[in-house]
């Protein structure tokens, strides 16, 4: 160390680590000078006049301080003591000691503040006073409220828990009406459902009487109600339950009910689909029928006249050789007779030769069924797969037919040419006479017959719509007619001015012959007959020799003719004769209609 030499940093350094700074803050942040406040006041009062020396030293110095101008912050009053700032002091005891103007000021200044610090007294106490009042006023408004609420403690710890009962109990009015609402809903035993849901509404109405009327404790109410929650709440599911089953019904007989109506409308747009390509199948049948029937007329009126002499020339020569033929068995039974006389004169008539008739030969040399029996004729038609032989079997099956009726007609009239019985008279009439009397001759027939051949093309589209698609008969054609129809006792009937009543008369033609005959008459039971069971009393003339290919208007449609006879139970008749049916596509529709 130098004397007299000083380095700056070295002495902070020293002053800092020895504690210097922070004596320096306390210094300046603390109050160093202290004193009591009679100190204080002895020391001062000479200075002071008589009225300002009878203060209370501590008041003394308050009123001193406030004088002098000093802030509170450099100063504090202690409980005996006055604490000053670092200087402070010394500039107050300078500030008294000054000269006695300066005194006089200072304590006009002292006299002036203790007035006003007298005079806040006054207003504070004052203020003190009717605040004590108003917080005497407070608690006795408290002492009421306690009063008041303790009084409703005591009624409410007694009457709570009925109140709130009742509050509980009147609420389960809304769930009885809700359930009154369910069983407005109800279709089914909704009066003992009602019953049952007003009896809870009994039992609601004497327990809120039994709470207001009589003193309950709260376990009695919360028991009762418990006992009726749980009662309404059981009563609501089963009334839920019920809903939503009837719900459930409801929307399964409204989903049926539409169901059933679309199918209803399906079925309903089905058939008018159905009865329109019926309609148009209808109109195409029929249109085809009348293309056939015009064709047929213009085939007839192609005939030349040639052509019509050629066969009235064939019939000619075919009636000279059965003449001839007559002729020749005539005079060989003669010779016969003859012969057979002789014979029996001599006594030879063993050895006599048995006679043979000569018959016009048959066209068809194929296959000669002439000295077939009718059992044979039946076995063979059953049986056999040869279509040339089932057509020959057919037509000498039809051919006897027509040589029994001859014979049958010329016998009866040849015994009771005048008068003839009703009965016989229905019997023997087969079809109508307009078919009987006007019978196309064979030859004409043949020719007919050509004629469809040639136009068969026309008539293919009404044939697959007539023959059904699984017929047996894949090749035969079937074809429909009605016409009029009145029998020989109705056109003699003229009793009472009674109106002839007209019948009609249908047939159904598989291929040539006929498979099925209606007769149907007013106020008369329908006469059905069917080939293989009726033939003795059916028509045995074939398509061609009818002539009804001819007649405008007689050939209808399948649907016309089957509506017929279903409905004069057509279907019942062929169920009792099923073994004996003849015709294969009767059986196959037979089979249809099982």
């Amino acid at each position: 160390m130098v004397p007299n030499l000083f380095e700056g940093g070295q002495i902070l350094s020293q002053l800092q680590c020895s504690g210097m700074v922070s004596v320096l803050d306390l210094m300046q942040q603390g109050f160093p000078s202290r004193t009591q406040f009679a100190e204080l006041y002895a020391m001062y009062k000479s200075y002071l006049p008589k009225e300002l020396a009878r203060l209370d030293p501590r008041l003394f110095c308050k009123a001193l301080f406030k004088a002098l101008n000093l802030h509170d912050t450099d100063f504090k009053f202690g409980l005996t003591k006055v604490f000053f700032r670092p200087g402070k002091f010394a500039e107050f005891d300078v500030i008294m000691k000054s000269d006695p103007k300066n005194l006089a000021v200072l304590i006009s200044k002292v006299k002036q503040w203790l007035l006003w610090t007298r005079w806040k007294k006054a207003q504070w106490c004052v203020l003190s006073v009717i605040k004590l009042r108003n917080k005497i006023l407070y608690r006795r408004q408290c002492l009421v409220d306690i009063q008041r609420h303790v009084r409703m403690h005591l009624v409410y710890k007694r009457y709570a828990p009925r109140i709130r009962g009742l509050v509980k109990v009147k609420a389960l009015h809304e769930q009885v009406a809700s359930m009154e609402k369910i069983v407005g809903q109800m279709k089914f035993n909704k009066e003992q459902v009602y019953k049952q849901v007003q009896q809870l509404r009994q039992r609601i109405d004497q327990l809120i009487n039994e709470i207001t009327n009589t003193s309950v404790n709260s376990t009695h109410i919360d028991n009762a109600y418990n006992d009726l929650v749980s009662s309404i709440d059981r009563e609501f599911r089963r009334l839920k339950q019920v809903l939503a089953e009837q719900e459930i019904k409801e929307e399964e007989e409204r989903l049926k009910k539409i169901q059933m109506e679309l199918e209803r409308e399906k079925k309903k747009k089905l058939a008018e689909e159905q009865r329109l390509e019926q309609e148009k199948e209808e109109f195409r049948q029929r249109s085809a029928i009348a293309q056939r029937q015009k064709e047929e007329e213009q085939f007839k009126g192609k005939l030349t006249a040639e052509e019509t002499k050629r066969q009235k020339e064939r019939q000619a020569k075919e009636s000279d050789e059965e003449a001839h033929l007559a002729e020749v068995n005539e005079r060989e039974r003669r010779d016969y007779d003859l012969a057979r006389r002789l014979a029996l004169e001599t006594g030879g008539e063993a050895d006599l030769p048995h006679l043979q008739r000569r018959r016009r030969p048959t066209v068809n040399q194929k296959h000669d069924l002439s000295k077939h029996t009718y059992a044979q004729l039946r076995d063979l038609i059953n049986t056999s797969c040869d279509l040339e032989l089932l057509e020959a079997c057919r037509e000498e099956f039809h051919r006897r037919l027509k040589v029994y009726h001859a014979w049958k007609s010329k016998n009866r009239k040849g015994k009771n040419p005048s008068a003839l019985d009703d009965k016989m008279d229905e019997a023997e009439e087969r079809a109508p006479n307009d078919i009987l009397n006007n019978v196309v001759p064979p030859s004409m027939a043949s020719s007919t017959s050509t004629s469809s051949g040639s136009m068969k093309k026309a008539g293919q589209l009404l044939t697959t719509t007539n023959s059904k698609k699984n017929s047996s008969g894949k090749g035969a054609e079937q074809r429909y007619f009605r016409i009029p129809f009145i029998r020989p006792n109705d056109q003699n009937r003229n009793t009472h001015g009674e109106q002839k009543k007209k019948g009609w008369w249908y047939a159904h033609f598989d291929d040539k012959w006929i498979a099925r005959q209606m007769e149907i008459h007013p106020n008369k039971e329908a006469v059905l007959l069917v080939a293989g069971v009726d033939d003795m009393n059916m028509c045995e003339l074939s398509l061609d020799e009818t002539g009804l290919t001819s007649k405008k208007g007689a050939e209808i449609l399948e649907s016309d003719f089957e509506q017929e006879w279903l409905k004069h139970g057509g279907r019942e008749y062929l169920n009792a004769h099923f073994g004996q049916i003849s015709s294969k596509y009767v059986v196959q529709l037979l089979q249809n209609y099982r």
